[in-house]
């Protein structure tokens, strides 16, 4: 009978690991996402200024400021689904990488104060963004691991967890963004 009390407190008190744990885990996921949606509101928030700043002397770039305001306007307004922001996010990151590209060839707007307090923003955020983006990554890792692990893996199923999506770049956007320059 003893034994019997003992084996059985064992195994609860290993059933409340493995459920604390899964519920760790499952909340370092939503942490590492609230981290990388705090740096893309950052983000998005300075995206007016720093298209203001490049637009008057941009004014051949209009079709790139365009562009960049309204995947910034579909970011904000879908902001639930978390697949498709993610792919919003990436072509927004692309779009502004051009845009400071491009902006090289001003030299009155490379030298523009405000446009280098912007740039030094906007590079600053797109840093820690990619910090975020690698904590997400790796808690969705070990959520996912936990879920797949024996017997971490019986709990999950019980408490109805699923695996998470890995924050992933698509191949068109992995490439350098091209670099023109005027004559």
């Amino acid at each position: 009978m003893t034994y019997a009390i003992i084996i059985f407190g064992a195994l609860l008190l290993f059933a409340i690991f493995l459920f604390n744990n899964l519920i760790s885990k499952k909340n370092k996921v939503h942490e590492a996402y609230s981290s990388i949606d705090v740096m893309l509101k950052k983000r998005t928030d300075l995206i007016p200024r720093l298209v203001n700043t490049v637009k008057g002397y941009m004014e051949h770039e209009r079709a790139t400021l365009t562009e960049i305001t309204q995947l910034r306007e579909k970011i904000i307004s879908e902001k639930g689904r978390t697949n498709d922001r993610f792919k919003w996010e990436s072509q927004l990151g692309m779009l502004l990488g051009n845009l400071q590209i491009r902006a090289e060839a001003y030299p009155e707007l490379k030298s523009s104060e405000n446009f280098l307090m912007l740039q030094a923003s906007l590079n600053e955020v797109e840093e820690q963004l990619s910090a975020a983006r690698r904590a997400y990554n790796a808690a969705v890792n070990a959520h996912n691991n936990a879920l797949e692990m024996f017997p971490s893996n019986i709990m999950g199923k019980m408490m109805g967890y699923s695996q998470k999506t890995l924050f992933t770049i698509e191949a068109e956007e992995k490439k350098a963004p091209e670099v023109y320059f005027q004559q």
